[in-house]
């Protein structure tokens, strides 16, 4: 099976015309069998109400026809079931789409034959939805490009609603360049137009697609791919006058400028390039600043502050290091920071009759979440921040459950030996930061 995906690799690798007109054959059980092993055991269900283990223990009834459906061009995937979750620091909330976990083992597997081809393809500015190319790897490469590049300008940018706004046409007019196999482009419309069921109510999907597929994120890729990166490297970058640079992770996106007016023109041609593809920037998060060494320089002679940049959870600033050269500092993001506390504080509170060991338990598997994204180097107050709040909170939901309705800080302290809460530690240190960067 790897063989064949490395072969599909190789071909798309050695010229990037060629268009694959075959490849629903590499849909196999094996495919789907491992495609399926990797969908967490607590994964949500679909509007079908089978989960994961019920699927597991009846694969061996639906693969074989769900393969055969494929081949006959008569799969028909089921509805999302649509689920709102809080957005960050907002009182909004976000839709996401849960597929059923069978269409979900299908997605998978035609998006890991896909992302053979359009990982050789794919331009080295975008990150996220992409294997070894996450997060960590865009924060690290802006880092490199703006410490290192001539870059005063930046624009921080972010699309309005971009799953939702994503043109079917489009979509399979991208596809079409390098997908000729009628059984794998029936899939993809098919997966666009599903719909959604929402509080028992079903509607159409005329436009979008719904987050939470496998599908739905290489789709996106794919669109941004043709929409922006290529259209940068190839049309904007050779007219520009000086350097610039972009890197996206999915739909947010920062692109670094040397001179200002290079920024103001890219800002400008940006809106109607995004608009002839049905997409819009978000206002409230787009916005050109004054960042980089040559932004720090001239802030300082006129008295003031470079701006602070926003990407990715985190709030990067102008600095200097102990030896008195301009490096960006991080911290993370207020409204993530207060999201991340008012969670912990929830989960404390809802647990605080659970035995001291199963509390710790819950605590620390969060606490390790937090430091594996947010431990970055430069970032070290932000989250020795959280581990503090989190100790004198627990100390106070632990008083609650005493008679006196308080805890000593003497005993508290024996309690904290005797279960420990995680203690900070950096994912990315500045000893292992070059392996990230991706320039």
């Amino acid at each position: 099976m790897q063989t064949g995906m490395e072969r599909i690799a190789a071909k798309a690798r050695s010229n990037a015309n060629l268009k694959f007109t075959s490849l629903a054959h590499h849909i196999t059980k094996e495919l789907l069998w491992e495609s399926l092993s990797h969908i967490n055991n607590s994964s949500a269900r679909g509007v079908d109400e089978v989960d994961v283990k019920e699927a597991r223990e009846s694969f061996d009834t639906w693969a074989d026809e769900v393969i055969s459906r494929i081949h006959r061009k008569s799969y028909t995937p089921p509805p999302v079931r649509r689920v709102w979750i809080p957005k960050p620091g907002k009182n909004e909330k976000r839709p996401i789409g849960v597929p059923t976990v069978i269409d979900r083992t299908v997605q998978r597997s035609v998006a890991n034959i896909l992302s053979s081809i359009y990982e050789q393809d794919f331009q080295n500015c975008s990150y996220g939805g992409r294997p070894g190319r996450g997060a960590h790897n865009a924060l690290v490469t802006l880092d490199r490009i703006i410490a290192s590049r001539k870059v005063s300008r930046v624009l921080e940018a972010d699309l309005k609603n971009y799953f939702g706004s994503l043109s079917h046409e489009w979509v399979m007019k991208f596809m079409e360049h390098r997908i000729g196999d009628p059984r794998i482009l029936k899939l993809i419309k098919r997966w666009l137009k599903a719909g959604v069921i929402e509080n028992g109510q079903f509607t159409d999907t005329e436009i979008g697609t719904p987050q939470g597929g496998s599908i739905s994120v290489l789709i996106s890729n794919v669109y941004l791919h043709y929409v922006l990166d290529l259209w940068f490297e190839k049309v904007v970058k050779p007219k520009l006058k000086g350097e610039a640079f972009l890197v996206r992770y999915i739909d947010d996106f920062v692109v670094c400028f040397q001179f200002n007016a290079d920024a103001i023109l890219f800002q400008e041609v940006l809106k109607k390039r995004l608009a002839k593809f049905e997409l819009n920037l978000e206002p409230n998060k787009t916005r050109l600043i004054e960042f980089g060494r040559f932004a720090q320089i001239d802030a300082i002679k006129r008295g003031k502050k470079p701006s602070t940049l926003y990407f990715l959870g985190f709030t990067h600033y102008c600095t200097r290091n102990l030896k008195g050269n301009f490096m960006i500092g991080r911290r993370t993001e207020k409204t993530r920071l207060k999201r991340s506390l008012v969670k912990l504080r929830e989960l404390m509170n809802d647990n605080m009759h659970l035995s001291l060991k199963e509390q710790t338990k819950r605590i620390n598997q969060v606490l390790t979440g937090h430091y594996n994204y947010y431990g970055i180097a430069g970032n070290t107050s932000s989250i020795t921040k959280v581990y503090r709040l989190v100790q004198r909170y627990w100390k106070t939901v632990l008083g609650k459950r005493c008679w006196k309705g308080t805890l000593s800080w003497e005993r508290y302290s024996q309690l904290l030996k005797l279960f420990p809460i995680k203690r900070p530690k950096l994912k990315i240190t500045y000893a292992n930061w070059s392996q990230y960067a991706m320039l």
